[in-house]
């Protein structure tokens, strides 16, 4: 872990590993839990941290009795420290990819319409274009893909983009989603045209895990029409999700542009009054991490995606 410049309270060096010391007790929050980790004695950990206050200037931990807690600034400096951490293990890929050839991993985390639509084409033209490049790809929805990217934990976000501003996070949109009401072909309402909310509400509905933000747009647009929000009956993964909807009578909500995907498990749009939801959608990344040449492929690649 590298800081941006070193203090004038010492060498690169030491101030590298007071942070990574510092790190791993935010992490743990027990000094000697952490110390286990680093492989270092308790006592020697502690004088560490003493040393970072001292050179900071200010406590970064209250000390309890069952552990240690950051304090408003130690806060600070965890959220700094993390973004340098990341950049440090981003310069460190991009060194051994001039070295060895580009290689490494690129993670990736992606709602489940980025997943049926336009993320294969994508993965297969990037990897044509960077066979050493390894793709690590987990199914996410905002809640579940932001506090990752936040946490560096991976690389690039796929998401709707209608989720509070972050200053380390970069949006770039890349287009416009409208989702739809789906439900098997035999379903009661299916071939009705304009079905009002009263009669949405009257059967079951099935959502993605996690999905606070999707659930609550559900809920929206019901309380908007006078009503309550509709019967939550399963939460699930989108696999999950759309082989429930093929075999009973569950109503879920999707991406107009999984349609092509949902008519493969039998499914079609349900006709109805009003929107559910409308936005943005694209990549983020963290700003602090310059992204590299393998991040930049990726987003022109998916673009050319979209656009085609």
């Amino acid at each position: 872990m590298v800081p941006a410049s070193p203090s004038p309270a010492g060498p690169l060096t030491m101030q590298s590993r007071l942070l990574r010391h510092f790190l791993a007790v935010a992490e743990r929050r027990n000094i000697t839990a952490a110390a286990g980790d680093l492989h270092i004695s308790q006592p020697a950990l502690t004088r560490s941290i003493r040393q970072l206050e001292a050179t900071v200037g200010t406590p970064l931990f209250e000390r309890l009795p069952t552990g240690v807690v950051l304090t408003r600034q130690g806060e600070v400096l965890a959220r700094r420290a993390k973004l340098m951490d990341l950049e440090y293990r981003h310069a460190l890929a991009e060194i051994n990819a001039l070295k060895e050839g580009l290689a490494g991993v690129l993670r990736i985390a992606a709602g489940p319409m980025w997943l049926m639509t336009l993320l294969p084409a994508a993965i297969v033209a990037f990897h044509a274009q960077f066979p050493k490049i390894k793709i690590r790809l987990t199914e996410g929805v905002i809640d579940t893909v932001v506090p990752a990217l936040l946490a560096g934990e991976i690389d690039l976000a796929c998401i709707t983009l209608n989720f509070p501003a972050h200053a380390e996070v970069v949006k770039e949109p890349l287009l416009g989603i409208r989702h739809l009401v789906y439900a098997r072909e035999k379903h009661p309402l299916a071939g009705l045209n304009d079905t009002g909310a009263q009669e949405l509400l009257k059967y079951p509905w099935v959502v993605l895990a996690n999905d606070t933000v999707g659930t609550s747009r559900i809920g929206s647009f019901f309380l908007a029409n006078g009503l309550d929000p509709p019967n939550i009956a399963v939460e699930t993964s989108a696999v999950g999700m759309l082989n429930l909807l093929a075999a009973g009578d569950f109503l879920g909500m999707f991406p107009a542009a999984a349609l092509p995907y949902a008519r493969k498990f039998g499914l079609r749009p349900i006709k109805h009054e009003g929107t559910f939801w409308e936005a943005e959608a694209g990549v983020a990344y963290l700003r602090s991490s310059r992204p590299a040449r393998v991040i930049e492929s990726f987003k022109a690649i998916l673009r050319s995606t979209v656009t085609s």
